[in-house]
């Protein structure tokens, strides 16, 4: 029985039929309202002012979808600043996600700007709690292709169809996210796949086994459309591809399936039908670093989408300290800290998350 199919089965029982069934599904609201409105966020302004542009940085890929960024817009510069308020200290415990996320954020926004006629230049100010500096003048040509892949980009945490990518195509990926201060580890191979999977499997384990981590995972998650419309930020079930729950019946089934034994099934299914892996390793373990991480994993995710692509993060190994080494073993990078493992292939797309409006992150 997969995750889904026992929560749609709980779901039904705990649930009943007839009238109650359809008073629940009012309160819960409905997908189609969920989905137009999630996509509202993702349509590019034409032509694009600064607030568009920061809605677009906005759709770049973050731990469990906290959004854990502020943005402060003066004439000629954008700041990405970091939000500890919406910090996940069990599973990110010295930030270094929060850090990734606005090299997502920042890469975005600059690939989004130059697109519209503002080339500019990212940098870092450690000053402070550490910001992100998007400085830019008018002019540039743009990145069309990546730019057209902001809004179709997403993490789509299901099983992929298995096929092979082209040598061609794993070139462009490649020179996508060239960064100077990053090492890309891709992973084509299978059986170095599998061994990169045990260790996803083996993270996965440990923090199952970790009450503050499942409390903390519980907290940023969103089982109805309304829920995850009102909050506007979480992991929502149907964006994973589970069914949509009423708030009060959503944990409780989330408690009866989310078992060791389910998940690494799971997730040996994601890995066994990816085509590959992709592993970042930035050249220091520092929020500077982090960022520069953060620019080439999202210009990787973006060229796979203009490819065709989809990707999803399995970041296991490095959220958990202790498989760290292992991890950097395998990509050959011994004495590193991995930061980032990406699996890419071919699948369906499923609903995109929800996003805060601009409002909600602008200073």
């Amino acid at each position: 029985m997969t995750r889904r199919t026992a929560l749609i089965g709980g779901g039904a029982a705990l649930l009943g039929l007839g009238g109650a069934a359809w008073s629940v599904q009012r309160q819960m609201g409905s997908m189609a309202e969920y989905e137009a409105a999630a996509a509202a966020r993702r349509v590019a302004a034409v032509p694009p002012e600064v607030r568009d542009l920061i809605r677009m940085a906005t759709l770049a890929p973050n731990g469990h979808n906290t959004q854990a960024w502020r943005f402060r817009a003066t004439p000629g510069q954008i700041a990405i600043l970091p939000d500890f308020t919406r910090r996940t200290p069990v599973v990110d415990s010295d930030d270094h996600h929060i850090f990734v996320s606005l090299g997502c954020a920042a890469e975005t926004l600059a690939i989004a700007a130059e697109a519209s006629g503002r080339a500019g230049q990212i940098g870092f100010d450690p000053a402070g709690d550490g910001t992100v500096l998007f400085d830019y003048t008018t002019g540039g040509t743009g990145e069309q292709a990546l730019s057209g892949a902001i809004p179709r980009r997403q993490s789509t945490r299901a099983d992929y169809d298995g096929s092979a990518v082209s040598a061609a195509d794993l070139k462009l990926l490649v020179a996508a996210a060239a960064n100077p201060d990053v090492d890309l580890a891709l992973v084509t191979e299978r059986a170095q796949m599998n061994r990169i999977g045990d260790l996803v499997i083996a993270g996965n384990a440990t923090q199952i086994g970790d009450p503050a981590f499942v409390a903390e995972l519980k907290h940023w998650l969103r089982f109805s459309p309304n829920t995850a419309l009102r909050t506007g930020d979480g992991l929502f079930s149907a964006c994973s591809g589970s069914p949509a729950l009423p708030d009060w019946a959503g944990p409780l089934l989330f408690d009866m399936v989310y078992t060791v034994k389910a998940e690494t099934k799971k997730y040996a299914g994601q890995i066994a039908s990816s085509s590959g892996l992709a592993v970042f390793a930035g050249a220091k373990a520092d929020p500077a670093h982090w960022v520069q991480v953060g620019r080439s994993c999202q210009r990787f995710a973006l060229q796979a989408t203009a490819l065709g692509l989809t990707c999803s993060f399995l970041n296991q190994p490095v959220e958990v300290a202790g498989l760290r080494g292992d991890l950097a073993n395998l990509i050959g990078l011994p004495g590193r800290r991995p930061d980032i493992v990406l699996r890419f292939g071919r699948g369906a797309a499923l609903p995109f998350s929800a996003r805060r409006p601009v409002e909600a992150v602008m200073l």
